[in-house]
């Protein structure tokens, strides 16, 4: 097996059609045949790369290459993003009359899909508390057809037991999904411990340069090829240059998630112990809860941390507008640090109360490194808090 850098530079090297080092952006929607047998088979081979761009293009497969190799499963598939990477996965696998199994601690527009989405699609659903394994089994039934997991989790980073409910799962003969976007197959890869489909918004780490908006799945193929075909129903198709843009950022992931990391790992030991920060929701901490268990199933922590402010609603506000560096924003993963306030951003996905049964403090400011010195980062952060706590 290569390292993961050689492998995010060269995995898809197979894919390439001429001899150009860096790879040709296939700006079109549209590939002819030569003839009749040809066209014929093109318009029914999964996840393709030479029909309708609906169904596939290299600049896809090239993608899709470089994250199996990463994620170590057998095959993979692109999305327009993140949200379609998941909700085309999840019509696929369920049917009006089936239940799903999901996290209280999820990002708010996968709750959105537990909680508002499926139920009007005949689908019901329960939320469970992920830091306990055995709720999952509880939460099982006859008609359960999926369980959809998150570790860490936005934005709370609690750590869910992918050995545990990968082999419950399996022994009742459910299907595991899990989120994988804020740990990247870098610092864990749940198809590892059992998981049997992973998905990223690609938009965050594995692009890193916040330009684009991209989804993957990555699993078994036949598990796949069921997901593709009610992706091209669904036509959330990401395009050859948004294609072209995401493999160019991965090439660089290796190089810039450690960075990450150790900005990550700085900013919460920095602000743990400051009289402003009620709690730090950072899994590499040795006072977080389930650290032992992340330690067991990742090897670096990501550069995303929860920072509960003692004043509430008003002192998170004051921190965000403090910030020198993290500018208040929406997403993460990128190589510029962003911060923004989740029980505001929610509020778009979800109800008043379906946000706070999610747990989100109003207090909470998810701050999300990117790769800037860490000294700089973490010298920001405490300016912040201390402007806080002496307003």
């Amino acid at each position: 097996m290569s390292g993961t850098s050689t492998v995010a530079v060269h995995a898809d090297r197979g894919i390439r059609t001429d001899r150009s080092v860096a790879p040709p952006i296939y700006q079109t929607a549209a590939f002819s045949a030569a003839d009749a047998e040809t066209f014929a088979q093109a318009a029914v081979e999964p996840r393709g790369q030479d029909f309708y761009l609906r169904f596939g293009n290299p600049n896809h497969a090239q993608v899709a290459a470089v994250v199996a190799e990463l994620e170590r499963t057998e095959a993979a598939m692109v999305t327009a993003s993140g949200m379609a990477a998941i909700t085309t996965a999840v019509l696929a696998l369920v049917s009006a009359g089936d239940h799903v199994v999901g996290q209280r601690s999820t990002y708010g527009g996968t709750a959105s899909v537990l909680l508002n989405l499926l139920p009007r699609l005949g689908v019901s659903t329960t939320l469970v508390d992920q830091t306990d394994p055995t709720a999952f089994e509880k939460a099982l039934t006859p008609q359960t057809r999926l369980i959809l997991l998150e570790t860490p989790s936005n934005p709370l980073l609690q750590v869910t037991d992918l050995r545990a409910v990968a082999e419950l799962a399996r022994a009742h003969g459910v299907p595991t999904v899990a989120d994988n976007t804020f740990a990247t197959p870098l610092n864990q890869r749940p198809t590892d411990f059992g998981i049997d489909l992973v998905w990223h918004s690609a938009t965050k780490y594995l692009n890193g340069h916040t330009d684009i908006s991209a989804g993957v799945l990555a699993g078994p193929a036949d598990l796949l090829d069921r997901i593709w075909d009610t992706g091209v129903l669904t036509g959330a198709v990401l395009g050859p240059f948004d294609a072209w843009l995401l493999l160019r950022g991965l090439r660089t992931l290796p190089l810039r998630l450690p960075r990450h990391n150790a900005n990550g790992q700085a900013l919460a030991e920095a602000l743990q112990e400051h009289p402003a920060v009620a709690k730090v929701h950072y899994p590499g901490l040795p006072s977080h809860p389930q650290h032992e268990l992340a330690s067991s199933q990742m090897s670096g922590f990501g550069g995303v941390l929860g920072i509960e402010l003692t004043g509430g609603f008003a002192a998170a506000d004051a921190f965000l507008g403090r910030l020198r560096y993290p500018r208040r924003s929406a997403s993460l993963g990128g190589v510029e640090s962003l911060a923004v306030h989740p029980a505001s951003m929610w509020r778009g996905m979800l109800s008043e109360d379906q946000i706070s049964g999610a747990g989100v403090p109003p207090g909470l400011v998810r701050l999300a490194a990117g790769t800037e010195d860490t000294a700089d980062l973490v010298a920001d952060a405490l300016a912040a808090a201390d402007a806080v706590a002496h307003v």
